[in-house]
């Protein structure tokens, strides 16, 4: 999972510039450029320290108005390393140096490292939670049933009172009501 370091393009007004104090990340990150104003000039600048663990691709980075453009920041094996942590500065400056920010980035190898504790009541089998266990299925088929002879009922009464046309669309009611209550049977049994 890469970390994602968001910066806020043109969101307080023209060429304004908002960044977190601090970031933290464990290996490889990206840098989001979220633009809600006009076009912009971009600058990254990793500072030496933070350059020997890590580098950016391209440095400056033209961000269109609207747009989110993410910037990979890609680093070297921990391994190589000079230390468990790195601590430095990246310096991210907007509009051709009229707002610059510095982002305190801490670089820490051990984060990558650290055990993922998995509960062992998830590897057991967990009861359906979506049904009511206690009712059967066919107390769960009766409001259907009951509404289904009800249709029914109410369908027979109008093709015994109808003539003609009244007579054709009381037996597609019943036939509605009797595939209605073979559903009901067959969705809850």
């Amino acid at each position: 999972m890469t970390d994602t370091l968001e910066v806020d393009l043109n969101r307080e007004g023209l060429q304004t510039l908002e960044v977190p104090e601090r970031f933290e990340a464990g290996g490889p990150f990206t840098v989001a450029f979220d633009n809600h104003g006009e076009a912009v000039h971009v600058y990254l600048n990793l500072d030496d320290r933070l350059s020997e663990v890590a580098r950016i691709e391209a440095t400056n980075h033209y961000v269109e108005g609207g747009e989110r453009r993410r910037v990979d920041v890609q680093v070297r094996d921990p391994s190589e390393w000079p230390s468990e942590t790195v601590r430095g500065k990246l310096k991210v400056v907007a509009a051709h140096g009229r707002e610059t920010h510095f982002v305190d980035v801490t670089f820490d190898a051990t984060a990558e490292k650290r055990p993922v504790e998995v509960d062992p009541e998830l590897s057991q089998p967990q009861p359906d939670r979506g049904r009511d266990d206690d009712t059967s299925p066919m107390l769960r088929a009766l409001p259907v049933a009951v509404l289904g002879a009800v249709a029914i009922i109410l369908a027979i009464g109008a093709l015994v009172a109808g003539q003609g046309m009244d007579l054709l669309l009381g037996g597609f009611a019943v036939v509605a009501g009797a595939a209605c209550a073979v559903a009901a049977y067959y969705l809850l049994g």
